[in-house]
This record gives C-alpha cells, sequence and structure tokens, in this order.
C-alpha cells in the first residue's frame, strides 16, 4: 500500500512545471503520476518517496493537497497479465476507481496503481493471486 497525493491545479499554462519545482526544491523524487483534466481544472496524482513533506510543501506553496492510500502492483508484462489481475478483482466484486501505469526498472514486470474501497482486502486478494502487492520499500528498487 502507498500514499498518493491528489493535487487540484487550474489549467493554466506553467501550473505542472511550478508543482514539480516545489518537490525539486526540496529534493522529493516522483515514483509515478497520472493527470485527469477538463477544461478549467485538472487532479494531478503522484506517488513520492516522502508523502508527508510534499504535501506540506505543496500546501505550503498554495495548492490544494490530499492524501490516499492505493495499491502498486507488478504484474506480468505479457499480452494478458493486466486482464488476469482485473479478472481476479472482478470475480471477487472489487471495483477499480481509477487505475494508471507507471515504469519499472526490473525486466518482465509492469507496474500498475490502482485505487479501490477496501484496499486490504484487495491486497489480501491480489497476493492470493500471485500478484505482486508493492510497498514503498519495493518501489525505490523498481
Amino acid at each position: 500500500m502507498l500514499k498518493q497525493l491528489s493535487i487540484f491545479i487550474s489549467n493554466e499554462a506553467g501550473r505542472l512545471a511550478e508543482i514539480t519545482g516545489v518537490l525539486r526544491d526540496k529534493g522529493i523524487d516522483i515514483k509515478a503520476l497520472s493527470i485527469a483534466d477538463t477544461t478549467d481544472f485538472g487532479i494531478l496524482r503522484v506517488i513520492v518517496d516522502q508523502p508527508e513533506a510534499a504535501e506540506s510543501c505543496l500546501k505550503e506553496a498554495g495548492f490544494t493537497v490530499s492524501i490516499t492510500t492505493v495499491l502498486a502492483i507488478g504484474i506480468s508484462d505479457r499480452p494478458g497479465g493486466l486482464c488476469s489481475a482485473l479478472e481476479l478483482l472482478r470475480d471477487h466484486d472489487i471495483t477499480v476507481e481509477y487505475m494508471y501505469a507507471f515504469v519499472g526498472r526490473l525486466e518482465n514486470l509492469a507496474y500498475v496503481i490502482i485505487r479501490v474501497d477496501d484496499i486490504e482486502k484487495t491486497a489480501e486478494i491480489l497476493k492470493a493471486g500471485q500478484i505482486a502487492v508493492l510497498d514503498s520499500s519495493a518501489l525505490d528498487k523498481i
């Protein structure tokens, strides 16, 4: 289980540079990110190596930030690898609220962040189904 920052941002030129600059200046490393946007605003979701410090410095910089718990999973990097994990969740009636992929350095695995209602139950189901569930220490090795 990982802590994810969700940052509300207006759709203006340079806003993403401001956010990443704040993190850079505090020595905070971005591990994964996703952005969902509309015409006027977006929500930037990031996994960082220091979530509490990132939340604090972004709030100090005037950004609206919240922390959410998500799962990071490692799946077989082959056709159907993601489908197998999602079928396992479907078979246990678990709905995925959202998900996004991120890049890793280990071969033969693909990595996905998923948000679900019951994090603990989902982690148990995935582990029982031979799906790797990563924690923050594992993320540092990727």
